[in-house]
């Protein structure tokens, strides 16, 4: 057991040379203080950009009288109601964040037109929108932001920006938004969690945020210490992907920390699924969730409440790796750990070389069209292009299943227990991601990492359109095209693909889980 600044960490694996060779080469201490040389001359250039997460604190420390005083103003002003428009880095902290203590935020990270409009809809006239984008140029969060200005979103009262300096967004909207927070721009957005893009959104709906900055405060002290926790989890964490348990299976221990596993998910996919090796995250719903697969699995607990060795019987039985701690503590230590895994595996754990391509794929199917497809087969409200008996029996001992299914999250939300289906069928790992979300997290994983994945993907039919003002096409098009450009990207390099397409949403999910049951 390793424990220090809030954090303790509980493991089973044997990471004694991993840990001896990061201590000889003073990794820890060059880590903290942002040597950008770690992770070789090639990762150099990106790493000497992307170290702001770890100075930070300060400058977000300064943020908290600033959010204070603007909820109060919001409140002042009727509007109760907040709304997080952001993708990936961008939202999945501010979730987590909310969730666990309780606060009501909205989430949009979607292109689904049923779950945009739904929210565009909901107190409306009661709402601040927060539109979170580093780059500035995001297609999600570009279009939200033109739904609710087609919707009568009042710019000048009720939109709030994050994003970094320079950037499209800053421009396009300064004198227009009530207020633009501009971020360090040397954080990269899955390493944002206590920057600008995850205290404001978190802030204003009412988090007090500067509890969550303590902690990480406490645990920032012990980083440059090689006997530290943070030190001990991206040490057990790189030797036990070296040793092939490259598989991290994630479940909250029941501490009340809501959805830690998500933003886990994102930091390390996206960070380390590159050049053929990665660890791949597998959030599970409960401890006693399925997880299938074999000694290619880590399974590890996260929270608070449980060690290692807990669990009598279930997914994890005995878990060998247990992270407890405050949440602040949590986020700078998965971040501090991740980059330290990097270094184990020799990678760049701040670019994401194969996420552009799936954008690339749809921008070009929107200008051009999508391509014609016949289904293989059709099953009552299901759709098959390809062979589902050959998809599943071609499920190897080697191989894990992604999941991807682009749907709305909220009113298809039963789509999520096929996960724990098909890890039962299969006796493999499954991940279950919602498109395009996914794209931001998994999706540089599933194209960079390993070639172990097979994918089903999951799309339904729509309703009711939304257009998308200014632009000529509309959230299904957009949908639809980033569903085919990531087949696409998945095709090109010989991933195995099932497609579904659920002519009947509701029927065909049910479908679907009836079959494998």
């Amino acid at each position: 057991m390793i424990a220090g600044g809030g954090l303790t960490v509980r493991g089973s694996v044997d990471a004694g040379g991993v840990l001896a060779a990061l201590t000889a080469e003073d990794v820890p201490a060059l880590l903290a203080a942002g040597d950008a040389t770690l992770w070789g001359p090639e990762a150099e250039p990106e790493a000497s950009i992307r170290l702001g997460w770890l100075k930070v604190l300060e400058a977000s420390q300064q943020l908290v009288d600033r959010l204070a005083k603007l909820r109060a103003e919001l409140l002042a002003d009727g509007l109760d109601h907040v709304v997080l428009a952001g993708m990936g880095g961008s939202s999945l902290a501010p979730e987590v964040i909310c969730r666990t203590l309780g606060v009501d935020l909205t989430v949009l990270d979607t292109t689904d037109p049923g779950q945009v409009r739904a929210a565009v809809s909901d107190r409306l006239d009661r709402t601040v929108l927060v539109v979170s984008s580093k780059s500035g140029g995001t297609v999600e969060t570009d279009s939200h932001r033109r739904a609710y200005l087609d919707a009568g979103l009042d710019p000048a009262r009720q939109l709030i920006v994050v994003t970094d300096p320079g950037s499209p967004l800053e421009a396009a909207v300064t004198g227009v938004a009530r207020e633009v927070f501009l971020a360090d721009p040397t954080v990269g957005g899955r390493y944002s969690a206590l920057t600008a893009f995850g205290l404001v959104p978190s802030a204003l709906a009412g988090v007090d945020v500067s509890e969550l900055l303590a902690e990480a405060a406490a645990l920032h002290a012990t980083l440059a210490d090689p006997a530290g926790p943070a030190t001990a989890l991206g040490a057990i964490l790189g030797a036990a992907a070296l040793a092939g348990r490259d598989k991290l299976a994630i479940a909250d221990d029941g501490s009340g920390i809501v959805g830690l596993g998500d933003w886990i998910e994102q930091l390390i996919a996206e960070s380390t699924g590159k050049a053929g090796v990665g660890i791949l995250p597998v959030v599970l719903e409960s401890p006693t969730a399925p997880v299938a697969g074999g000694p290619d699995v880590l399974r590890c607990t996260v929270g608070g409440a449980m060690s290692s060795g807990s669990f009598l019987s279930g997914g994890l039985a005995a878990p060998e790796l247990s992270v407890s701690g405050g949440l602040g503590a949590h986020f700078l230590a998965w971040e501090f750990a991740t980059a330290l895994a990097g270094r184990v595996l020799v990678i760049n754990p701040f670019d994401q070389p194969n996420v552009q391509e799936s954008k690339d794929n749809t921008n070009r199917l929107l200008a051009s069209g999508l391509p014609t497809e016949k289904a293989s087969s059709v099953d009552g409200a299901v759709e098959v292009y390809g062979d589902m008996e050959a998809f599943f029996h071609g499920v190897g001992d080697d191989n894990y299943v992604a999941v991807l299914a682009y749907l709305d999250r909220h009113a298809d939300a039963d789509a999520e227990k096929l996960r724990a289906l098909i890890a039962e069928r299969t006796g493999r790992p499954v991940t279950f991601g919602w498109g395009p979300r996914f794209l931001h997290s998994t999706g540089q994983y599933h194209k960079g990492g390993p070639a172990k994945g097979v994918f089903l993907q999951i799309t339904g039919a729509v309703a009711e359109d939304l257009p998308i003002g200014g632009k000529e096409y509309t959230f299904g098009a957009l949908q639809a095209a980033q569903a085919a450009g990531d087949r696409e990207a998945l095709a090109q390099r010989d991933r195995p693909v099932l497609h579904l397409h659920l002519t009947d949403r509701a029927a065909g999910i049910a479908q679907l889980l009836a079959a494998l049951r």
